[in-house]
């Protein structure tokens, strides 16, 4: 399959590291323009330099955007940068480990508000302009956490299924509108936030202790080790090409066989 994105424009948030910047390099490989988002203008900029690198790609093909879009004004100074796109992926989420009624109610908004409203703001604002142009891909970026609950991060599966239901709600709005609007559910994924829950290593030691981690806390995992990110880009790529126009409304799963469920 040959995918090509050229004369296309994807803004993917929160692409400064992990899942983010795998799906950022995959894009730019693929032939589209790509806008790199972080918090951090340095380190947005270097993550865009970064991408441009590994995809091979002319360094003006990739902009840095830097907005933390966890806050309203945030998402309103992104899209004064960036105002017009054709492939959105909302990728920006946090978590945090916490015994459900140790987790305060600030952060019950803040996780909500981060990794939901973000893709909800981002969405308002680019899906009508997708629309008016009769083309577009809106991609959320959720978890298996969505469906298979775990009891550590109940704030974060909240919020991860709250996606699933928005996007499907979004598609459900707008059918037969050229834009398509789908979900990627990715398993336990070796990230920069799990390499430090890990303790940090060698690969090969992150890798043992990847499989230790997966066999202890995800033992139905079909995988039996941690997902590379660029594994997951590789659906993200796919989903905002052309070949995919008949994927709509739909929440796949990228995650190693974890969810012990033959449909969905």
């Amino acid at each position: 399959m040959n995918i090509d994105l050229s004369g296309r424009t994807a803004l993917v948030t929160g692409s400064t590291a992990g899942i983010g910047q795998a799906i950022a390099t995959g894009l730019a490989r693929a032939g589209a323009t790509v806008i790199v988002n972080g918090r951090s203008e340095e380190r947005t900029r270097a993550a865009a330099e970064q991408v441009a690198r590994d995809a091979g790609v002319d360094a003006s093909k990739v902009r840095a955007a830097a907005a933390d879009v966890g806050s309203a004004e945030g998402c309103a100074e992104l899209t004064r940068a960036e105002p017009d796109i054709d492939v959105l992926v909302a990728n920006t989420g946090i978590f945090k480990p916490h015994p459900v009624f140790e987790i305060p109610d600030d952060e019950w908004l803040q996780v909500f508000e981060v990794n939901v409203l973000h893709a909800v703001r981002l969405s308002r604002h680019y899906v009508p302009r997708m629309i008016e142009r009769g083309w577009g891909r809106s991609i959320f970026v959720s978890s298996e956490s969505a469906l298979q609950i775990t009891p550590e991060m109940v704030q974060y599966a909240m919020s991860k299924t709250a996606m699933l239901a928005v996007q499907r709600g979004i598609a459900e709005s707008f059918p037969a509108s050229g834009v398509t609007f789908n979900t990627i559910m990715p398993g336990p994924t070796l990230t920069d936030g799990v390499r430090e829950m890990l303790g940090g290593g060698t690969d090969a030691e992150i890798e043992e202790k990847g499989r230790a981690f997966v066999e202890e806390e995800r033992s139905s995992s079909l995988l039996k080790r941690l997902i590379d990110p660029e594994e997951v880009a590789n659906l993200a790529v796919y989903l905002a090409s052309e070949q995919a126009s008949a994927t709509t409304g739909a929440a796949l799963r990228v995650d190693g066989g974890v969810l012990r469920a033959a449909i969905g």
